[in-house]
């Protein structure tokens, strides 16, 4: 199973098996790390999911999309690596992607 190594908003590092097709929002709510709210349950509608995606990872990702774009707009702290967690699906492909969720409280 693929894995996520996510870096709470407290700075704390968690290594976790993530399903594929599973969202890297869901894979962080689940194991209740601190920082990811996902308020709106992964419709892209919140911006409480917001990450940081490792610059080596980035390039892998599909792009964002509108939608996705709008709500990061509106998020404090937005960098050119930050993404919502609940618009990036895993695959097998993403084992090992490295993210810090954003201070999302």
């Amino acid at each position: 199973m693929p894995k996520v190594c996510y870096t709470d908003s407290q700075g704390a590092r968690h290594d976790v098996e993530v399903d594929a097709g599973y969202t890297l929002m869901e894979g962080a709510f689940n194991q209740q790390l601190h920082g990811m709210v996902a308020e709106c349950g992964g419709a892209a509608a919140c911006g409480t999911c917001h990450c940081y995606v490792s610059e080596d990872w980035l390039s892998r990702l599909p792009p964002v999309e509108d939608l996705e774009d709008a709500m990061l707009c509106m998020v404090e702290d937005r960098r050119d690596n930050s993404r919502l967690s609940c618009q990036i699906h895993m695959t097998d492909e993403l084992d090992g992607i490295e993210l810090q969720i954003a201070d999302n409280e």
